[in-house]
C-alpha cells in the first residue's frame, strides 16, 4: 500500500486527484491540505511514502516543502504537481530533491505511473519527458475515445507498431521498461488483443 499526502491550495483540483488515485487498490491517501504548514505539522506525525504538492501556496510554497520534507527523520518521497514548464522551475525542484515532476495537464495515467515509479525507486526525472506531457496529441479522433487510450498509450502503440522493442522505447521517452510493460498490457486490455501482431494491425485500422 502506498501512503499518498497532498497538498494544493486549489480544492477542486486536490479533490480531483484524490478521486482518481482512490481507485488504484494500491493507493491510500491520507490527507488533502491547503498549504505546506498543514501538511508539514500532519507528516511529524503521521508519516507517509509520498507527498504530492502544489508550488504555489499560501504559507508555505511547494519549494519550501521540499526543503522541508527531506530534512525529516522519515524518508519520503515528493513528486511537484506544477502548471508551469519551464526548465529553470523544473531545475531548482530537482536541486532541492524533487523525486518526481507532473505537469497539471498530463494524462492521468503519466501520475499514476510516475507515483508507482517513485515508489519503486526506479523514476528516470527528466526535463524532456515533462515537455512530452504536455505536448498535444494529434490522435484525438473516435477510436482514441472509444477505447479510452492516453496520449502515452497511443505514443508506445506508434513506436510498437515501428517495431521498437520495450527496451528501445523505454529509452526513447525516458521510461522504465517496467514502465512500458505495464503500459503495454494496459494496452493489450484495452484494444482486447493478446499479440504484437493484433496490436500492428489495430494501429492500422486507427491510423495510428
Amino acid at each position: 500500500m502506498i501512503r499518498i499526502a497532498i497538498a494544493d491550495d486549489h480544492t477542486l483540483f486536490a479533490k480531483g486527484i484524490e478521486g482518481l488515485l482512490d481507485e488504484q487498490e494500491d493507493f491510500f491517501i491520507r490527507g488533502l491540505f491547503k498549504n505546506g504548514s498543514e501538511l508539514m505539522d500532519f507528516l511529524a506525525e503521521n508519516p507517509v511514502d509520498i507527498v504530492l504538492t502544489d508550488l504555489n501556496m499560501p504559507e508555505m510554497d511547494g519549494f519550501e516543502v521540499l526543503v522541508a520534507v527531506k530534512q525529516l527523520d522519515f524518508p519520503i518521497k515528493v513528486i511537484v504537481l506544477s502548471m508551469y514548464d519551464e526548465e529553470k522551475i523544473f531545475k531548482e525542484c530537482v536541486e532541492k530533491g524533487a523525486d518526481g515532476f507532473i505537469l497539471k495537464d498530463a494524462d492521468p495515467d503519466e501520475l499514476v505511473f510516475t507515483i508507482r515509479e517513485v515508489h519503486e525507486g526506479r523514476h528516470l526525472i527528466n526535463f524532456d519527458r515533462i515537455i512530452e506531457q504536455a505536448r498535444p496529441n494529434a490522435f484525438f479522433d473516435s477510436f482514441r475515445d472509444k477505447y479510452r487510450l492516453s496520449r502515452r498509450e497511443v505514443q508506445i502503440i506508434k513506436l510498437i507498431k515501428e517495431g521498437l522493442t520495450s527496451k528501445e522505447i523505454a529509452k526513447q521517452l525516458v521510461l522504465s521498461k517496467g514502465t512500458i510493460e505495464s503500459h503495454r498490457k494496459n494496452i493489450f486490455q484495452k484494444l482486447s488483443i493478446n499479440s504484437r501482431v493484433e496490436l500492428v494491425n489495430k494501429a492500422h485500422e486507427m491510423n495510428i
